[in-house]
């Protein structure tokens, strides 16, 4: 199949937007990043499904994108085609103390939509820039709770558009993931919350939000926590003792307030970023013999 006979297939399904070429810098919280060959936004669960149908068809590879804040994109940008869901996707049905939640919802507007409605639960999340799908699947946590918490079920499709159920024993959560089927693509997140007043849910999550203004870097593009915890310690202390706090590779420096952080001072490229992170990786390795393990995922084409 030619290319134009792709992008021409795509555009005759209702409820997706198709663009070729599209820079995905301004689609990531880094700000970095070269363009997709389709990008594609699925407002619709049937345009969803028709979507994957045709990309499946074609045998295009496709990478779900959400709000970007743990991907690393190329420079060289993305062969085959990105999706992005939005639409229907970005929208909470509430239910007494539970909700299903659209996988393209923001969580830091979920979390003040839970203080709002005095549902304790998620003031934890508070500052994490993803989308809750993004957030679901990495089993996103601080403050010693995670998304794992809250979760009761998860609806999704597979890459051929087939839905998917899955119920809280259907998900094997471990520490910053959530093993599902392999390539799923999270659509709506269940979740129970806990009634409180709205009062103490909101004097939380403020006390986590002036906690977060302290301790971390603002001001300047970055993805959050780059590195995992490695086990009985911290990423960040481990790179501050490496002496690293302030280590630059063109654009892009490790914080020097809050050492697993990596900031986009201004024009870094994601060559640089990748660049700076083996470079802490190398010298966290050689002085305490650990190996940090990355929160955040490469994505696209990358030179040899």
């Amino acid at each position: 199949m030619t290319t134009d006979r792709f992008a021409r297939d795509l555009s005759r399904i209702a409820g997706v937007a198709v663009k070729v070429g599209e820079p995905l810098a301004r689609y990531t919280s880094f700000k970095v990043g070269g363009p997709a060959d389709y990008f594609l936004e699925a407002h619709t669960s049937l345009g969803l499904t028709a979507c994957l149908k045709v990309v499946e068809r074609h045998g295009v590879p496709v990478l779900l994108l959400g709000n970007g804040s743990n991907l690393l994109v190329s420079d060289l940008g993305v062969r085959g085609a990105v999706l992005r869901l939005r639409g229907e996707f970005r929208r909470a049905r509430w239910h007494g103390a539970g909700a299903d939640v659209g996988a393209a919802y923001a969580v830091s507007r979920l979390v003040r939509e839970t203080v709002r409605r005095g549902l304790g639960g998620l003031e934890f999340a508070e500052g994490i820039p993803g989308s809750v799908g993004g957030s679901l699947v990495m089993n996103a946590g601080a403050y010693g709770s995670e998304m794992e918490r809250v979760v009761t079920r998860v609806d999704a499709v597979t890459p051929a558009g087939e839905a998917l159920a899955l119920g809280r024993e259907d998900l094997q959560f471990a520490y910053r993931e959530a093993r599902l089927p392999a390539e799923a693509i999270v659509t709506r997140v269940g979740m129970a919350l806990t009634p409180e007043t709205a009062a103490a849910v909101d004097a939380r999550m403020r006390a986590i939000m002036a906690h977060r203004r302290e301790s971390q870097p603002s001001g300047h593009p970055n993805f959050g926590s780059v590195f995992r915890n490695p086990p009985g310690d911290h990423a960040g202390r481990l790179i501050e003792a490496s002496g690293l706090k302030g280590l630059r590779v063109g654009g892009a420096e490790v914080s020097r307030r809050h050492a697993n952080f990596i900031l986009n001072l201004g024009g870094a490229r994601a060559q640089d970023v990748r660049g700076l992170i083996e470079r802490v990786c190398g010298e966290v390795e050689e002085r305490f013999s650990v190996t940090l393990q990355t929160e955040v995922r490469l994505a696209g084409e990358w030179p040899q």
